[in-house]
């Protein structure tokens, strides 16, 4: 009989040692959450595989996620608090306890609070997410507004479009719709176990697919019946010129539309000036595409658009984004079968179709007396609807040097380099009286931190979740947290004893907070850790099935759809346009900066800079590295792996060419989070969306040169 060595097969049991634990991963968004089966010997990680059965990823775990040994064992790994003992920036600390750590950040934020006000502090979140609940309850304990997070960049934009029209979230009925709109969407680079539903409903029947996506990419290839490719940034009036079309040839819903929908008279008249052929002029999409995507849609009744946080990042991104969504209302599918839904949020921005206290619990110490929160002036609508500082306008409160700049910042998983023309952020980091970073490792902007405090990963500690459909699940550790570190909900807690803050839930910790946040849910804390595995709740049904919006009004000022915004008009001192208006994206000179550039290309084993520095997902692409097309290449003589330089209005870097059929003429990519080749330090940091902040990452304009 052949032997067979378990342990070295890692195969679990008796005779290897090694036992599987379940967890979840976190690396990237919550909207994830992939189920882990870890394998550990010894206490310590053998093996990484996905969890069979496991709400949306089902078993599967993408590249990112197949990598979480080396991401936990990384030997950067911040294991104990530190105090910085060199300059900002040269990364020099030392070794001390988490007593000091707590007493040193206690007594200048306090300090600072008291001589200046609580408005002199900040508090920001980039990854992790789970704990943002507790983060902005922390801050408006302390006294401050300003709470904020990376989604001042992210996911954020077409949240606030859609509450816009609909006064809540969206999500889909994928299993029974006929068609997808695919705006910016390539699953098969994020989000893939969602694929397959992508291409077959519950009854086997495969869907169309319009895929629009200016590169060709798996999604295009593999699932579109038609791929539509407009130039970066000019989505909306691609979106309004099959709006023209649908109109033109009376393929709406009219009776949807006299029922629901307010605002559509100034929608059609102004949608009438965007015919096909000025669409192609505007998008360069040929006219006979746009009328074909038209009448695909014309031909179906149930039809998704997946979100796609990619069409917020431009100057018009939200107003894109209104566009986009403006086709499905006007064809009657949304709150109907296989349509889009109105779906609210359960936990964490997620919608899992029950309510929970989360809001309140959020809400209810908001201080409204307090200063208002930064980047409120600049962008009334995104505090409006968010009531969140914009980060993206936190430099330069803290760079203006007055009465109204922040002293102290509290970050937890904080990049810099997500910020456009981000040496501006260094300097206000520099600037800062006292930067606290809470991070898995030193990265760039814990090297400017004061004090660094060592958080864990999602196998070291246990954190509550929900999934569409009644799904819960608190996970559990799979391993014991490595050196000195906690989990940031721990951190925050005892920071906020540290602080002798007036809050009992914050001090108490984070399974007191998610028992006030589930208390009217038919489950305990208790019996949701004696789940190995995610659970449906008892006796669940959806808060708000198919057609409950449509029976009992849409949640706006005018209980009906709005293509036209009345809390828009309502202000007109806003300035901003109450209709999905079009602007082109903004070029501070055409003929020096002829190429539309796209900073942030997605890369299948990488999110912003976070996995950089695992040698798995560095080895599959290693280098900084620009495509552009064929035509362009030939036409300035680059070749493939020639170094070109790319140049803006805010400086240049240098990248590895590649030469692709996949993208057009005038377009250039750069895949991001490289931190030695940071493109977002050239992406001009006040180009940034007027309804929400948000940058223009991916419709920035730029010259290219071979070196």
């Amino acid at each position: 009989m052949q032997n067979i060595n378990y342990e070295k097969g890692k195969i679990p049991g008796e005779d290897s040692g090694i036992v599987i634990k379940h967890s979840l991963c976190d690396i990237c968004s919550p909207g994830m959450h992939c189920g882990l089966d870890v394998h550990v010997k010894d206490g310590k990680i053998v093996k990484i595989e996905g969890t069979e059965g496991y709400p949306v990823s089902n078993g599967k775990l993408c590249t990112k996620g197949a990598g979480n040994r080396q991401y936990v064992y990384r030997e950067d790994r911040v294991l104990y608090p530190l105090k910085r003992v060199g300059e900002k920036g040269e990364g020099k600390f030392e070794r001390i306890s988490w007593e000091e750590a707590g007493r040193l950040i206690a007594d200048k934020f306090l300090q600072v609070r008291k001589d200046f006000g609580a408005d002199k502090a900040a508090f920001f979140s980039g990854y992790s997410k789970y704990y943002r609940f507790m983060l902005r309850r922390f801050a408006h304990v302390f006294g401050s507004q300003h709470y904020g997070t990376e989604s001042s960049s992210c996911f954020t934009s077409g949240a606030m479009a859609w509450q816009i029209a609909s006064g809540e979230s969206m999500g889909m009925d994928m299993g029974n719709a006929e068609m997808l709109l695919g705006w910016g969407m390539n699953g098969f680079h994020s989000r893939y176990p969602v694929v397959n539903n992508t291409i077959r409903n519950k009854d086997g029947r495969k869907m169309k697919v319009i895929i629009i996506d200016p590169r060709i990419t798996p999604a295009s290839q593999r699932l579109a019946d038609l791929h539509l490719r407009p130039h970066l940034g000019t989505d909306g009036a691609l979106a309004l010129a099959i709006a023209n079309v649908l109109i033109k040839n009376d393929w709406i819903d009219k009776d949807y539309i006299d029922k629901y929908v307010y605002g559509f008279e100034q929608y059609k008249e102004y949608a009438a000036q965007f015919t096909p052929e000025k669409g192609e002029e505007l998008t360069g999409v040929p006219a006979a595409d746009i009328i074909r995507a038209a009448e695909m849609i014309h031909g179906c009744k149930g039809i998704v658009t997946p979100e796609s946080s990619t069409l917020g990042h431009h100057k018009n991104g939200m107003q894109n984004y209104r566009a986009m969504m403006s086709l499905l209302i006007i064809t009657g599918n949304v709150d109907v079968k296989g349509g889009q839904q109105i779906t609210p949020f359960s936990f964490m921005e997620r919608a899992n179709g029950f309510p929970t206290n989360e809001h309140h619990f959020e809400s209810e110490r908001f201080p409204r007396d307090a200063a208002p929160a930064i980047g409120s002036k600049e962008f009334p609508l995104w505090y409006y609807l968010r009531k969140d500082m914009q980060a993206n306008k936190l430099a330069d409160n803290i760079l203006a040097d007055d009465e109204n700049s922040v002293k102290c910042l509290l970050a937890l998983g904080m990049n810099f380099r997500m910020f456009p023309e981000d040496k501006k952020m260094i300097e206000a980091l520099k600037k800062l009286e006292m930067f606290v970073d809470v991070d898995l490792f030193i990265t760039d902007s814990a090297k400017y931190a004061d004090i660094v405090l060592p958080a864990c990963t999602s196998v070291e500690r246990g954190q509550f979740i929900g999934y569409p459909g009644g799904k819960v699940f608190f996970s559990k550790p799979a391993i014991e947290p490595l050196g000195e570190s906690k989990s940031d909900p721990d951190i925050l807690s005892f920071l906020a004893n540290a602080m002798d803050l007036d809050d009992d839930l914050l001090k108490a910790g984070y399974d007191e907070c998610i028992r006030y946040i589930i208390k009217d849910l038919p489950i305990t804390v208790e019996e949701l850790k004696e789940q190995d595995q995610p659970i449906t709740l008892p006796g669940f049904k959806p808060a708000w099935p198919t057609g409950y919006w449509l029976e009992h009004g849409i949640p706006t000022p005018t209980g009906k759809f709005e293509l036209y915004s009345t809390i828009i008009a309502d202000h007109p001192e806003w300035g901003l346009d109450p209709l999905p208006t079009y602007t082109p994206p903004w070029n501070p000179d055409p003929e020096k900066y002829p190429f539309l550039l796209c900073a942030g290309a997605r890369l299948p084993n990488a999110i912003h800079s976070r996995l950089h520095d695992v040698p798995w997902e560095r080895s599959l692409q290693p280098e900084p590295s620009v495509e552009m097309s064929l035509e362009d290449a030939d036409r300035l003589g680059i070749e493939f792996g020639d170094d070109v330089e790319i140049t803006t209005d805010k400086g240049s870097l240098s990248f590895k060419a590649i030469p692709t059929a996949t993208v057009m003429e005038g377009d250039v990519f750069i895949y991001h989070g490289y931190r030695e080749k940071d493109i977002n330090s050239l992406l001009n940091g006040d180009n940034l969306d007027p309804y929400t902040g948000f940058p223009a990452y991916r419709s920035a304009y730029c010259n290219i040169r071979r070196i």
